[in-house]
């Protein structure tokens, strides 16, 4: 399927529709809403060929042409089995999230519908970029609407929580900014495919690849620079925390594997263990603290923070099998915690609080709000036929093949998890009843049913048929993971010899 023009499509069409509804600012909220939600569902429908024609080498979809001649800066986008499944779930979890907010978005309805469509060009774009100063344009331009859904729409503390996530992220944006200039500047181009094996100094690389795993690990993000990550979440609006937990911890995953590791092999190489280490911490250190949680939303902001150490787990065990299993599992916890969230955010409009000791009992007069809770907790814990599952197993084994330590401490994470969801679970629907206003919750309605429905559908099939996905990942990730230098440069580091780099799957 030849449509070089798709992936500029999916980036102009929010962008522009955006800029005329914030030009217009005599419209109507609801025509608004109407008009972002239709935009947001064509942009979903021109996304599918993304999942069903990719290539099964390089890159689909591709354009590219001039861009900053002078500087060789190129417009280039492209994606593959890696970005393909991020953009597709991004055009889902879009319309998705601007559905909901009819419960929880009364005023500003217009700037909000602006925000989204803004973001979701930004993310779209940084998935789909090839040239590093064009990846980083579409990276920031994500963060400024997220900056303001959460400090203009958010709870009590929304602009300390804003002004730290900014502050967190730029940060290390900036180290991101100063590396791809290095680079720019050193090879005469910003193009990703004509920067692979180019000819750099140990320390420059070790240099290089810090700027780029510092910035995208803060996104992620990974431990210690994770405490930005339940404050956003907490004051965010339940838009804000769906699109934040789905599709913005996913860059700095994406960051990882699409960049830092392929350009930089050696510096990888010998940060290896470091990373391992940080990700089994981010893995068990998130889960404990997601234990000791009373409020619903942080404890679903700390799990994200162990999820995604999984994450980081099976892209730094450098290994096809694990790395393969991250991309599914970035796929799957936007699905998962997503819905997660929507519920929180739909109990939360009804009861106006959601702690732990606030509810009880809401089995009893909300089956349809447990049978999607109770499913989207076993999707999160990773139960057999859902899609949880199947990506932390192949990140569990493909670590364990050569790090089994790790791997085992990982898998206690997965314990963990079980304890305090399953524990959520326990006290919110069958604890006993803790007031009388329980009984006058209403049940989920028509819309919110509908707008839960997709992401289960979704759930159980990737559990049933991770194939489908997995086909398309596996390329994709074994050519990143190929690092064509590091058999002929790589220095071990002391305790890290380079037969962990599982040569057989490079």
């Amino acid at each position: 399927m030849n449509l070089p023009w798709l992936l500029s499509a999916l980036i102009a069409l929010p962008l522009v529709f955006g800029t005329v509804l914030a030009l217009l600012p005599g419209l109507k909220a609801e025509p608004v809403r109407l008009l972002a939600i239709a935009v947001q569902i064509l942009l979903f429908l021109l996304s599918l060929p993304l999942l069903l024609a990719l290539p099964s080498s390089g890159y689909g979809f591709e354009e590219t042409r001039e861009w900053v001649p002078g500087l060789n800066i190129r417009y280039h986008l492209g994606v593959d089995g890696i970005s393909g499944p991020l953009v597709v779930l991004t055009t889902l979890l879009a319309p998705i999230v601007l559905l909901s907010s009819y419960g929880h978005v009364k005023d500003r309805v217009r700037q909000y519908c602006v925000l989204l469509l803004w973001m979701e060009a930004g993310m779209v774009g940084a998935f789909c970029a090839l040239d590093l100063v064009l990846f980083y344009l579409f990276f920031e331009m994500s963060l400024i609407p997220l900056y303001l859904v959460v400090g203009v729409y958010g709870g009590a503390r929304r602009i300390h929580a804003a002004f730290k996530f900014v502050a967190f992220t730029v940060a290390g944006s900036l180290f991101l900014l100063i590396a791809i200039l290095y680079l720019l500047q050193k090879a005469g181009t910003s193009d990703y495919p004509a920067l692979l094996g180019l000819d750099l100094s140990a320390r420059e690389e070790l240099y290089l690849f810090a700027g780029f795993a510092l910035a995208f690990g803060v996104k992620v993000p990974l431990f210690p620079a994770h405490t930005w990550l339940p404050d956003a979440h907490v004051e965010a609006p339940t838009g804000g925390s769906v699109i934040l937990a789905g599709i913005t911890l996913k860059m700095g995953a994406y960051g990882l594997l699409r960049f830092a590791l392929p350009l930089f092999p050696r510096a990888a190489h010998q940060a290896q263990n470091l990373f391992l280490v940080l990700a089994v911490i981010g893995i068990l250190y998130g889960a404990l603290l997601a234990w000791a949680q009373t409020d619903l939303k942080k404890l679903i902001a700390y799990s994200s923070i162990s999820h995604l150490g999984f994450v980081v787990l099976g892209i730094f065990a450098v290994s096809t099998k694990a790395a393969g299993g991250s991309v599914l599992t970035m796929v799957g916890h936007g699905l998962s915690t997503g819905a997660l969230f929507l519920l929180v955010g739909m109990i939360y409009e009804r009861a106006r609080k959601r702690g732990l000791e606030d509810f009880g009992g809401l089995a009893r007069t909300m089956p349809w709000f447990t049978v999607f809770l109770i499913l989207a907790t076993l999707s999160s814990i990773g139960l057999p036929g859902l899609n949880g599952f199947v990506g932390e197993f192949l990140i569990l084994l493909g670590t364990f093949e050569e790090h089994p330590f790790m791997a085992s401490l990982g898998a206690i994470g997965v314990l963990l998890g079980a304890i305090y969801m399953l524990g959520m679970v326990k006290s919110v629907l069958f604890g006993p009843i803790k007031t009388n206003q329980t009984a006058t919750y209403a049940d989920l309605s028509a819309r919110e049913i509908g707008l839960l429905a997709p992401l289960f559908v979704l759930m159980l099939w990737i559990g049933l048929f991770p194939g489908f996905l997995l086909d398309r990942i596996g390329p994709a990730v074994d050519r990143a993971l190929q690092m064509p230098r590091l058999e002929q440069s790589a220095v071990p580091s002391p305790g890290l010899p380079c037969e962990t780099m599982d040569r057989g799957e490079r």
